[in-house]
């Protein structure tokens, strides 16, 4: 193979992988480079020239004339007899250049060249993708569904990147085809190997805060700060947000006009319910408004054991606690506070555990579980709203409902 046609059927390579000449010839050096070792030994001595704008390649030898049979080291020394035969004047000590011929490093060398270079190019192609990808880190992306798998879902860019989106990622309400465009954040880049695996993720709490930074201007322009975000994802959300201009509501410019503004994302996440609240440095109200919608009486904190008791009216219990305790869950998140929800009068209640010795240990966790752990707040419940919230059979809890009963008509 002529060096010019070798040279021609790199330059595919700079077209397909959008990689620039400069780079191009650089590891086309290196390439030739290590075959040059691997053929004489040492390259100390050659002279690779590339012409980009040609499209061509000499390669020179560089050897020093020696006496007839006093050659020690081939690469390095030339016989003065065969020096003469390329040019008839050259004497004992001169330097001789000769051009090397692609063709004489055999063809295996050639195709193990060409190999060569390949795999230099994907290395120099993967390492430009993972430093692209690692500032990306954090920030959302967009990319359109390639292939579905049972574990995980590939996506490519517009530039042909293999993006993974693995099924824990996933809200669990999520629906792709084939061809559909997905938005996630990037939630990490690692170089497996050679190859960059990036993974987004629509799960994370950072998803939701990037989303408020697209779709809310205040929140991009720096007025409104994200203080906080907490998930559980396709479910509930609870996001803290402050303003240093006491000028703007934050949490009015957030949802907008009948939840205009937070409509888009509410869609984007399956319907997630968002709650969005005022940050505030007052303890006692920051969890008191963790807790909407419900409304707190009263609230006393233990700071040294983060917890903190709060009394509530009955009817409030359940919006505090939310459908599968949610809301509190998220509102200790949230707070970073392990919140204890007591009703008022409470002191008149009976502590579900008390009734261990009628009602089976594992029908009462059922009932903790949902948040209903003394007698009264079972008692106040819809039968059927019971059904629902503890997965018990109707008739366990009819059986429940008679103890407690009896408890009280005593």
């Amino acid at each position: 193979m002529e060096n010019v046609a070798l040279i021609e059927s790199f330059s595919e390579f700079k077209d397909d992988k959008l990689i620039d000449r400069v780079t191009l010839m650089a590891i086309l050096e290196d390439v030739l480079r290590n075959a040059l070792k691997k053929k004489y030994g040492d390259d100390d001595n050659f002279d690779i020239i590339i012409n980009p704008d040609k499209g061509d390649l000499e390669i020179w030898r560089n050897r020093i004339v020696v006496a007839d049979g006093e050659v020690e080291d081939p690469n390095q020394e030339i016989e003065l007899s065969e020096a003469q035969r390329i040019e008839p004047d050259f004497e004992v000590g001169e330097d001789v250049a000769e051009e090397v011929k692609l063709v004489e490093l055999g063809r295996r060398s050639i195709l193990a060249l060409r190999q060569n270079l390949i795999s230099k190019i994907h290395e120099h192609d993967n390492t430009n993708i993972y430093k692209q990808f690692k500032e990306l880190e954090g920030e959302i992306y967009t990319a359109e569904v390639h292939h579905i798998r049972h574990r995980a879902i590939i996506l490519l860019d517009d530039e042909g990147n293999e993006i993974i989106l693995p099924k824990d990622r996933q809200i669990p309400s999520d629906f792709f085809r084939k061809g559909e465009n997905v938005r996630g954040v990037i939630e990490s880049v690692e170089l497996k190997g050679n190859k960059p695996a990036i993974i987004m993720s629509r799960t994370s709490p950072l998803f939701l805060e990037k989303l408020f930074e697209q779709e809310i201007p205040e929140v991009f322009d720096g007025l409104i700060t994200v203080k906080n975000v907490v998930r559980i994802p396709g479910e509930k959300a609870k996001v803290a947000v402050d303003s240093y201009d006491d000028r703007i509501d934050p949490v009015g410019a957030c949802v907008g006009m009948k939840g205009s503004r937070i409509h888009g994302i509410v869609r984007e996440l399956g319907n997630e319910n968002i709650d969005v609240i005022n940050f505030t440095n007052n303890l006692q109200l920051y969890i008191t408004r963790s807790l909407s919608p419900a409304r707190v009486t009263s609230i006393k904190i233990d700071e040294d054991t983060k917890r903190a008791e709060v009394i509530l009216k009955p009817e409030e219990v359940s919006k505090a606690i939310g459908r599968g305790g949610h809301n509190i869950r998220l509102a200790g998140k949230l707070t970073g506070y392990e919140i204890d929800v007591f009703r008022e009068g409470a002191e008149e209640d009976v502590e579900l555990k008390e009734f261990s010795d009628e009602i089976e240990e594992w029908i009462i966790a059922e009932f903790i579980k949902a948040g209903l752990d003394t007698a009264k707040s079972v008692l106040e419940q819809d039968l059927q709203d019971l059904v629902k919230r503890t997965d018990l059979e109707e008739e366990t809890i009819e059986d429940v409902v008679r103890i407690l009963r009896e408890e009280f008509e005593e």
